[in-house]
């Protein structure tokens, strides 16, 4: 299969786009694509919302509300629901997927399920290309993840915003805080607002988690919603776009961008070569400046460093 190029992805629509997925998993080596994924993150046009929260808080029917509401502003969006890898197949377990709705004729609407394969973090190699091709072409791109936890922070790695969904009934404060989520959100929605008095405690006990953990600039709005009744909807978005205007202060989106991209190097190194070879990847130059020939032309270096007599 060959290789789109981002003019091709730009001109050619979804099923450009979905030949561009399918060649990141079978040329997933080539210069080819490598050089695309640069390109894609040398043209950031939209805003990643990293959607998190455990089974059952309701993150597929807010993204449906999020993807109506992006289609009204006439904004395009796409979306990657990152599902429980099949133990059978390996692949995606369409469970996310089953509960959007969307039109298929909608060019504007991208929808597409990834497995979380064995990435105890949620978000594979895959989902991160992913999300830098669709970021490339769409005014947003929401990643779903497959819940939360101390293992499941990844979605930080690739998100601009990180949007935490709690449901009422899921815990006080000091839970939260043991659960080691309180530092990962931007913007934090208290969902099922509709069960009233339940879901005013929860907002209090997350507010009170938030006001216990380390923090940075950015102070992490606490938002109550229903996609029931469409309360907080509104609220939501103007805290997701409070964020994404800080990160345009002072160029510290960029230097997100910068951050992230140097995480993903270091972590397809060491889940390649192990520490000993994302250590000795730290005293090795390379002339790529892009993260994703980056990490191709150290994992060569280091190929003939560690196993000179052998070849991948």
């Amino acid at each position: 299969m060959s290789v789109p190029s981002l003019k091709e992805l730009y001109e050619g629509g979804k099923p450009a786009l979905a030949r561009a997925l399918a060649a990141i998993e079978t040329e997933a080596n080539s210069a080819a694509l490598a050089a695309l994924l640069d390109e894609a993150c040398a043209s950031p046009n939209g805003h990643i919302l990293g959607l998190t929260g455990t089974p059952g808080v309701g993150k597929s029917t807010l993204i449906n509300a999020l993807i109506a509401r992006a289609r009204t502003a006439n904004k395009t969006i796409a979306v990657i629901a990152v599902d429980p890898s099949s133990k059978a197949t390996g692949g995606a377990l369409l469970g996310d997927r089953a509960r959007m709705t969307t039109n298929p004729d909608d060019k504007g609407v991208f929808v597409r399920s990834m497995a979380a394969r064995d990435r105890l973090g949620g978000i594979s190699n895959e989902t991160i290309a992913a999300a830098v091709l669709m970021r490339a072409l769409y005014d947003r791109v929401i990643v779903e993840t497959v819940g939360v936890g101390q293992s499941e922070s990844d979605i930080a790695g690739i998100a601009d915003t990180v949007l935490l969904c709690i449901q009422p009934g899921a815990g006080d404060s000091m839970q939260f805080m043991k659960a080691g989520v309180m530092e990962l959100p931007d913007v934090v929605a208290v969902t099922k607002g509709d069960l009233g008095a339940s879901a005013r405690r929860a907002r209090a006990d997350v507010e009170g988690a938030l006001g216990l953990s380390a923090r940075g600039e950015w102070q992490a709005p606490v938002v109550t919603i229903s996609t029931t009744n469409g309360e907080g909807l509104d609220q939501l978005e103007e805290a997701i776009a409070k964020h994404t205007a800080f990160l345009c202060e002072g160029g510290r989106g960029a230097k997100k961008q910068k951050e992230q991209e140097a995480a993903w190097v270091a972590e397809a190194i060491k889940a390649r070569f192990g520490s000993e070879g994302l250590e000795a990847s730290r005293e090795i130059n390379v002339s790529a400046a892009g993260p994703f020939s980056r990490e191709a032309a150290l994992a060569d270096a280091l190929r003939a460093r560690l196993f000179p007599l052998t070849r991948e």
